[in-house]
């Protein structure tokens, strides 16, 4: 089998989608991109930032006591960060979506 060769820009892009996708695995994105995990965790480890919100969750206050000012700021900040982060994955998503149904639109004949 042909080895498959990636640009700089794909792979940067694959790093910055694993790491900025909460709750992301490396095995779930390589999935999602066609690429192998090993690959992934390669470029990962080559070109990853260290700044992982892949695993992070937000923290939900406990009852017993009640959240200081300083920590709910904290976590509706972090609420908002992954929020975004979704929101212009969905974007892009979108997008790309798009260009397939004008690709395909452009591609029939009826």
């Amino acid at each position: 089998m042909a080895r498959k060769n990636y640009t700089d820009e794909f792979r940067r892009r694959a790093v910055d989608l694993y790491e900025s996708t909460p709750g992301a695995t490396l095995k779930g994105i390589a999935a999602d991109l066609g690429v192998s995990r090993g690959a992934l965790k390669e470029w990962v480890d080559k070109l990853g930032s260290g700044t992982m919100t892949a695993g992070a969750a937000p923290v939900a206050p406990s009852r017993g006591r009640p959240e200081s000012q300083t920590a709910r700021i904290a976590r509706l900040e972090s609420e908002n960060a992954a929020l975004r982060v979704e929101q212009a994955k969905l974007a892009e998503e979108r997008d790309i979506l798009r260009q397939a149904a004008k690709y395909f639109a452009g591609e029939t004949n009826w």
